[in-house]
């Protein structure tokens, strides 16, 4: 846990600058049509004035207030446009002047609002973001981040011609908590643009931004989205408006899927409503429950090698382990892979002490655990006995929880158990042998490899990290219950196997499943192709964003 005390004041304040090349783009891309005469504008969250600074170059008349909580930096921005009537610089909190202005509205409202975790507003603050999100039908939790709350109440307070143009967290495009909020964007702009950069442009922080450009169009029903994506500022610059004029809109549609779909064509969209249309194809949680492994709160003391096991007479309060991706060899997990992690060493036993009184060598492990420290941490001190690991049960299945070209979906034929590294998988009236390798090449095909990039997000190094709950909602080709002759089911599965035991590329196994649901499923190759580079697409650019 990341205490408030130990974080930085910029942390606290959420101050990450904007470049200024960054907001001269914007405010040229909110002058460019109609200039800027006369427009009431806003920036709620000024810090030091990089964004005043962009609009005092532009010559036209225009009134603007900028807020800005620190009041060294609101100094830094009055100084800044001290001679420039058009102006005034307010030394408050944007919660406290939204509330006391709640009915004003601006034409235009820009800026880079603070990044400040929950945890670390002050109650005060804490009660005044529930405000702007309840008084906006949206529902408040504790993982909702300042920024969420800033867009809302400057999207409140947008005219109906009005512009908006902020610099905020990409997790916009794909994270839960921001769901309401993509929602809520849809519902209030009539034309939203998002843009991307390949390239992290925050000299001095690891997140990674978008830019998001909303339009209020008077009278107009239509609401359209696109996603244009660029190599760093200065190819921003270079390129936008020759861009913004190529690629057309797309019809947003107004329900909870992430906004990673809008980076694909208007006829891949359509080919995936489709398909979430269709009765042949269904959600990963119709078959299975998902949930995290398990929360050992020490995987250094509770999980342990063959050695360790023997010294301490610990093998018959263990329980086969599955610790790590790379002791995963195939899509099935049996004796023999788990024999082989044995004796290369691999921490292969979980330590079990439920329902069990330790003996004299256990106590001695136990022991030297305590004398580490081992049961100091937030887990095992709230426990009774700090060495029993609770929530401890066999899974039908293992899915690595984040992966780097694709997932690794494991069937569990060893009774193992697995950290939280891996989700645990429990089928749903999967009975057989048959069923469940049904289930296996239900999910290592171009359909739920193309969804399973639109559900899950990006992890830090392009890694791609899936959540229980996202897992579930993956679209997967429905072969549970097609009447598929069982020999091809079990010759499709073992070749499979045979593939990813040679370490094959992945596109191989893809290939030889594909051709099974062209087949049963009657699918139309082109689609299938499709839907394959639609996988690609979404691969390749979280991939490259990690290198």
């Amino acid at each position: 846990m990341q205490l408030k005390q130990d974080q930085t004041d910029q942390k606290l304040r959420g101050a990450y600058y904007t470049p200024e090349q960054l907001a001269k783009f914007i405010v040229d891309w909110s002058s460019r049509e109609d200039g800027l005469g006369n427009s009431r504008i806003l920036e709620p969250s000024c810090g030091d004035g990089v964004f005043l600074s962009a609009l005092s170059a532009n010559a036209d008349e225009f009134n603007c207030v900028a807020v800005e909580l620190d009041e060294n930096e609101a100094a830094k921005a009055s100084i800044l446009v001290d001679n420039d009537s058009r102006f005034k610089v307010e030394n408050a909190d944007f919660y406290r002047y939204y509330e006391d202005n709640r009915t004003a509205q601006y034409d235009l409202i820009l800026g880079n609002p603070p990044y400040i975790r929950y945890q670390y507003l002050s109650l005060e603050q804490r009660e005044e973001q529930s405000d702007i999100l309840i008084n906006s039908g949206l529902r408040p939790n504790k993982l909702i981040n300042s920024w969420v709350s800033f867009t809302v109440a400057a999207v409140q307070q947008l005219s109906n011609c009005g512009k908006i143009g902020f610099v905020i967290p990409a997790e916009l495009l794909q994270v839960k908590y921001a769901e309401q909020l993509r929602g809520y964007l849809m519902d209030q702009l009539n034309n939203i643009t998002i843009v991307t950069f390949r390239n992290l442009i925050f000299s001095d922080v690891e997140q990674e931004v978008v830019v998001l450009l909303g339009e209020k169009i008077v009278n107009s029903e239509e609401h359209k989205i696109k996603i244009l994506e660029f190599d760093d500022i200065e190819d921003l610059e270079n390129n936008f408006f020759e861009e913004n004029i190529k690629n057309p809109f797309l019809e947003m549609e107004n329900n909870n899927r992430k906004w990673t779909r809008y980076f694909l064509s208007a006829n891949q969209n359509q080919l995936l409503s489709e398909i979430l249309n269709s009765l042949t194809f269904r959600r990963f949680g119709e078959f299975a429950q998902v949930d995290v492994g398990i929360t050992t709160g020490n995987n250094s003391f509770f999980c342990v090698d063959e050695d360790t096991a023997n010294q301490f007479d610990l093998v018959d309060v263990s329980r086969p382990l599955l610790a790590r991706a790379v002791n995963i060899p195939s899509v099935v997990f049996n004796h023999q892979d788990w024999e082989l992690n044995v004796q290369n060493g691999a921490k292969t036993f979980l330590l079990d002490f439920n329902n069990q009184e330790p003996n004299e060598q256990q106590f001695e492990y136990i022991h030297l655990g305590e004398t580490a420290g081992d049961n100091t941490g937030y887990k095992t001190r709230i426990r009774n006995r700090w060495y029993e690991i609770p929530g401890i049960w066999v899974p039908d299945a293992f899915f690595l929880r984040r992966n780097n070209i694709f997932p690794k979906f494991v069937l569990n034929q060893m009774n193992a158990v697995s950290t939280d590294t891996m989700h645990r998988v429990r089928f749903i009236n999967i009975p057989n042998d048959i069923s469940r390798k049904k289930m296996i090449l239900s999910y290592y095909n171009s359909v739920a490899f193309a969804f399973t990039e639109l559900e899950a997000r990006s992890y830090g190094g392009g890694v791609l990290e899936i959540l229980p709950r996202e897992l579930e909602a993956v679209t997967i080709p429905d072969l549970i219950n097609m009447d598929i002759d069982e020999q091809i089911v079990i010759e499709t599965f073992d070749e499979v196997d045979r593939l990813m035991r040679n370490n094959v590329e992945v596109e191989r196994i893809l290939d030889l499943v594909d051709r099974v649901l062209e087949k049963e499923l009657e699918l139309d190759r082109i689609q299938l192709t499709s839907l394959r580079q639609i996988w690609r697409t979404l691969m390749n650019r979280r991939i490259g964003r990690g290198n």
